[in-house]
């Protein structure tokens, strides 16, 4: 049998153009998750390491002696609400608004500075009272865990501000609607995270 080919300047068929395009977006939110699912056991073993040494002191100062459960209420709150408004920015993303999406990513960026802000502020405050991470075992988890998701917090908004600037340039294309919605994973991750760590780490360190 002889081989059928197309006469010249014939275009191969876009059906596989847009079956191999479909796998790479398929591929790029698979790893993608699986990279979240590798920051789970980091933040499990945080919680973990937490859990066992979160009341030894060391006749040092307590969660209930440092924690300002009003700024750190503060805090949630912006975070959440930056959760909110990064949902808004994805629907103006559906809507092709380009316009609408940088000012919600803008918004997002805004209340997630916000957060680290306040995140160093409350750190400053414990390092003039003494309470740095080499005083006790309560105090070294606490940093490594509180540190690590503003780590996270502050990758996510440059990776956001990245974003703002790849979108204006070349638009809502298929690519940057990708790296959008793998953004939007992260950054609700860092919320639930972030519960987590209100909860355990100072709702229940206020208690003496």
């Amino acid at each position: 049998m002889h081989e059928m080919t197309p006469p010249p300047g014939a275009k191969a068929p876009v059906f596989y153009e847009q079956e191999d395009h479909a796998h790479g977006d398929g591929g790029t939110l698979f790893g993608f998750w699986l990279y979240l699912m590798g920051d789970c056991l980091i933040f499990a073993v945080l919680f973990a390491t937490y859990g066992v040494l979160g009341r030894n002191y060391a006749a040092g100062p307590s969660g209930a002696d440092l924690f300002d459960l009003r700024l750190v209420a503060l805090n949630t709150s912006l975070l959440l609400l930056s959760s909110i408004t990064y949902g808004f920015a994805m629907l103006e993303m559906g809507q092709q608004n380009v316009r609408k999406t940088l000012i919600w990513l803008a918004v997002t960026g805004l209340l997630g500075a916000t957060f680290v802000s306040l995140e160093l502020y409350e750190f400053a405050h414990m390092f003039r009272e003494g309470a740095t991470p080499q005083r006790s075992a309560f105090l070294s988890s606490f940093f490594a865990l509180v540190g690590t998701h503003g780590l996270h917090v502050t990758v996510g908004i440059v990776w956001l501000v990245t974003l703002m600037v790849q979108v204006r340039r070349f638009g809502l294309i298929e690519d940057n609607q990708r790296r959008l919605m793998c953004l939007s994973m992260f950054w609700h991750f860092l919320d639930v995270v972030w519960i987590g760590v209100f909860t355990f780490v100072y709702l229940m360190g206020s208690m003496r």
